[in-house]
């Protein structure tokens, strides 16, 4: 999947799209270390399926809140939000990934928020955003994701 850059979003069964949005930025129109990221995932599925996961890249040394650990704010992640009828049987926040997993999910469109701290500068090339039913990886949906430049403070 990453050997060739996606250039533009593919689909097949599902769709996802991603948003992101800033809580907290030094400089208005730049990302900056210490930033704070509203992600959103756009997330539409062409039929039921079941055991369904997104994965959604982030910059090396991001920080995504919401994992129980001390320092991170309560209050930046207040806007989070949730629709439609799917819901995540689990979300895992790894170093390098925000990943949701679904027992099953509708015919529809759902979405999904979190929240992301920037905590190192350069230039991140991440792969694309993917969601994927994961016994039947035929039925999937990607989604390139744009270079962050993110500056020292």
């Amino acid at each position: 999947m990453a050997a060739v850059r996606l250039r533009r979003p593919r689909q097949s069964g599902m769709q996802v799209s991603k948003s992101v949005a800033p809580i907290e930025q030094r400089q208005p129109g730049q990302w900056s270390a210490g930033d704070l990221v509203r992600v959103t995932l756009r997330l539409q599925s062409q039929a039921e399926a079941t055991w369904v996961v997104v994965v959604d890249p982030v910059p090396s040394g991001a920080t995504i809140l919401g994992r129980g650990l001390g320092r991170e704010s309560d209050l930046a992640q207040q806007g989070e939000r949730s629709s439609g009828w799917a819901w995540p049987a689990f979300i895992e926040r790894a170093a390098d990934s925000f990943r949701a997993y679904y027992r099953w999910v509708p015919a529809g469109s759902w979405r999904i928020d979190y929240t992301l701290r920037l905590n190192n500068a350069g230039q991140f090339e991440l792969p694309a955003t993917r969601i994927e039913a994961m016994y039947a990886p035929e039925i999937f949906g990607e989604n390139p994701n744009t270079a962050w430049l993110v500056l020292h403070t």
